[in-house]
């Protein structure tokens, strides 16, 4: 799939996340990269190797074993980072519900 634009991708973005679950694992995983990220620039250098760890672990976690589907970040890795800290930042200010009634998806719980 080939697509135009950060919107475009968004909305097929959204359906391979469509459980809440799945969302949280990647609110984790994002979570706690960007802490690492923060600990290795305060710390040591070491905390970087666990960014994508968390950040990917969790991820593909979700899609393996709760969502059940094929991660895209292995097909479109920068629309998918974008995306995943668009999601991320819709799920910190509570605006994740009423994107996905924008968007005219359920939630699946």
């Amino acid at each position: 799939m080939n697509f135009r634009s950060l919107e475009d991708f968004w909305a097929f973005y959204m359906n391979q996340h469509s459980k809440a679950s799945t969302r949280r694992w990647h609110f984790a995983g994002t979570l706690f990269s960007i802490l690492f990220l923060f600990s290795s620039l305060l710390f040591s250098w070491w905390f970087l190797f666990l960014v994508p760890f968390c950040g990917y672990g969790c991820a593909i976690y979700s899609h393996l074993f709760v969502e059940k589907n094929f991660p895209e970040t292995l097909r479109h890795p920068f629309w998918s980072l974008l995306c995943d800290f668009k999601m991320f930042g819709f799920m910190l200010t509570g605006k994740m519900d009423r994107e996905i009634k924008r968007l005219g998806k359920r939630p699946v719980f």
